[in-house]
């Protein structure tokens, strides 16, 4: 059973339902999911850092077992604004005031936003295999586009990505990881169980298109505007990406950084891909351990 010692929450937040695990004890630690996942990304490395941390792990929303609004003209309601206050709203909720976070991909931008809009919240802040938002979009190359292909087709107008995307949900989740089917057991079944769950729910599949459609319009928006106005990250600030993966091979990813961040700025490579808290999460949690201690 992943996840020992944590207990299964669902945590109302103004807008709908956050599903989550806890566990643990010691100073609050957001743990931020990627995509196409859920927060079952991290089930390798939340009960070790609950020996020292009281370990938060929600489902974004749009993902897993959380709220997923419909689809609208602006995509506000997938702004990375609006999943941040609701990540702020759980530890509220918890009574966590001030807390370290941790995301990955999505989860990390979500992160950023959060550090961005209530730095007063966030003591440390670690980002897995990214680079900010703005950066990708307006360093936008052939390399990028085909790439990171998924993040124009995700972007196209609803419903036509989800119409695809449902016709063959199993098919798209294994191609769009990379990891057909799954071989050497590269994710763990139960976590496979809860990502594949996921991919067959419709509205899931919408909440996942939303949340690229807002990145690509309302989040450069207040990405802009944050920038123009030179608001940066106050914290400490740690930048980890997957060594075997394209952030490294196409980014100085700590000169970028150093740009959005007022705090120190550590990092590197970890011997990965992209799934870092998967593939590698010895080294994750060595490092986050170090980080945050």
């Amino acid at each position: 059973m992943l996840f020992p010692g944590f207990t299964v929450d669902e945590v109302a937040v103004k807008d709908g339902p956050v599903r989550l695990r806890r566990g643990g004890s010691g100073p609050p630690l957001l743990l931020l999911h990627g995509n196409p996942e859920t927060h079952f990304m991290w089930h390798a490395v939340a009960p070790e850092l609950a020996k020292r941390f009281s370990v938060v792990c929600p489902d974004l929303r749009g993902y897993g077992g959380s709220l997923k609004p419909p689809a609208t003209p602006d995509h506000a309601a997938y702004a990375k604004r609006a999943m941040a206050r609701d990540m702020v709203e759980v530890m509220d909720a918890l009574g966590h005031r001030r807390f370290l976070i941790a995301g990955h991909d999505r989860g990390a931008r979500v992160a950023h936003r959060l550090a961005l809009d209530y730095p007063s919240r966030v003591e440390k802040l670690a980002v897995l295999d990214i680079v900010p938002t703005l950066e990708h979009f307006e360093r936008t190359d052939m390399s990028f586009a085909l790439g990171y292909y998924h993040w124009f087709w995700f972007a196209q107008p609803h419903p036509f990505p989800e119409v695809l995307i449902n016709a063959a949900p199993e098919t798209w989740f294994y191609a769009h990881t990379s990891r057909e089917p799954n071989p050497a057991g590269f994710f763990h079944p139960e976590a496979l169980a809860d990502y594949l769950a996921a991919a067959r729910n419709p509205e899931a599949i919408g909440g996942m298109c939303e949340d690229y459609r807002a990145a690509a319009t309302i989040d450069l928006e207040h990405d802009r505007a944050s920038r123009a106005a030179g608001v940066k990250i106050q914290c400490p600030l740690l930048v980890l990406w997957g060594a075997k993966g394209k952030i490294g091979r196409w980014y100085d990813a700590l000169v970028i950084w150093r740009q959005y961040c007022a705090g120190k700025v550590t990092g590197g490579p970890v011997d990965s891909g992209h799934y870092l808290a998967e593939e590698a999460p010895g080294e994750v949690l060595e490092r986050l351990n170090a980080f945050f201690a």
